[in-house]
């Protein structure tokens, strides 16, 4: 039989915590419970301690220093080892009646990943409240099933079900709530097998607050797509910037250009420097994109050799 944990990263959640395990532990009484206190305030990490106590829960109660859900997570996942990862949020938002659906295909074998899908069912444009917040959603969706040509509806979702293989070959970097996003990019880019499962999204209940703000989330949103090409795609990010450069360039070669073909002499001579700059700098970028880019398929190929190691330990490369 599986082992499954329970990953309940929070924040100042004392108001939800306590419901949100007591409704975990009715559906699934086997599994460990671990709430990741995540720098809290307030009394969310004793109310959980008393709650998985006075239900004589697995599990317990993960203390995280750093702030950000990102650092919750990655202490989570290093310190907690089971075959079978379930993670939520400790506010109440995912109902834990949908964890059955979401645990089938990881048990069955049939996904790496199942991400609780808010959108196909419209519970979440109801419920959300933030347009600029849902339009970033949508915005880095879009980029990512483009780039990586998947068809995915919600790939910031924060109800996952993961299975070991997954959890002990991803390495958490980030720190914040761009976490969920990380995790999509790396089972696309390492060829996990994601499902994706409809799931209900309730809003947190009076006198809960989100802890997503509008401005910061907008700056992360840009940030990730910045990222999301940069790490990705160094090819297209820096050879796009290749393309600008040099075009750049050709139009400030322009007088330049007249200035030879006219006179045999220029006269523009600031301008002649500027475009020969401009065109170091394009041919610059574009050896930066080829070189990056030769890195990212070496880095996918030892990733793919230690993935096998990993899945048949017996495994050795040959020469």
């Amino acid at each position: 039989m599986s082992r499954i944990a329970i990953v309940l990263p929070a924040y100042n959640e004392e108001l939800t915590v306590a419901a949100t395990i007591e409704d975990f532990y009715k559906e699934l009484p086997d599994a460990s419970i671990w709430v990741v206190n995540n720098c809290s305030t307030d009394a969310t990490e004793q109310l959980a301690r008393d709650t998985l106590q006075r239900l004589g829960c697995q599990g317990g109660v993960v203390n995280e220093a750093r702030p950000g859900k990102g650092n919750a997570v990655r202490r989570a996942l290093l310190d907690i080892d089971a075959d079978v990862y379930v993670l939520a949020d400790a506010d109440m938002t995912y109902p834990a009646s949908d964890v059955h659906a979401l645990l089938k295909p990881v048990v069955h074998g049939e996904a790496d990943m199942v991400v609780g899908d808010r959108h196909s069912q419209g519970q979440y444009a109801v419920e959300n409240k933030r347009a600029l917040h849902g339009f970033g959603n949508r915005l880095v969706r879009d980029l990512v099933n483009w780039l990586f040509n998947a068809k995915l509806v919600d790939i910031m979702s924060g109800y996952r079900v993961f299975n070991r293989r997954f959890v002990k070959s991803y390495p958490i970097l980030v720190e914040g709530f761009e976490i969920e996003t990380d995790m999509t990019l790396h089972a696309l880019d390492k060829r996990f097998r994601i499902v994706e499962v409809p799931s209900d999204y309730r809003d947190r209940p009076d006198g809960s607050f989100s802890k997503l703000n509008t401005v910061k989330d907008g700056v992360r949103v840009l940030s990730t797509i910045w990222n999301i090409l940069r790490y990705y795609r160094p090819l297209l990010f820096f050879g796009a910037c290749a393309v600008l450069f040099a075009v750049l360039g050709l139009v400030a070669a322009i007088p330049v250009i007249d200035d030879w073909v006219r006179e045999q002499y220029v006269h523009h001579v600031p301008l002649a420097i500027l475009a020969t700059g401009l065109e170091l700098v394009a041919v610059v970028l574009a050896s930066i994109g080829l070189i990056l880019d030769s890195i990212c398929q070496q880095d996918r190929r030892r990733f793919e050799l230690e993935l096998l190691r990993m899945t048949h330990p017996g495994t050795r490369q040959r020469g």
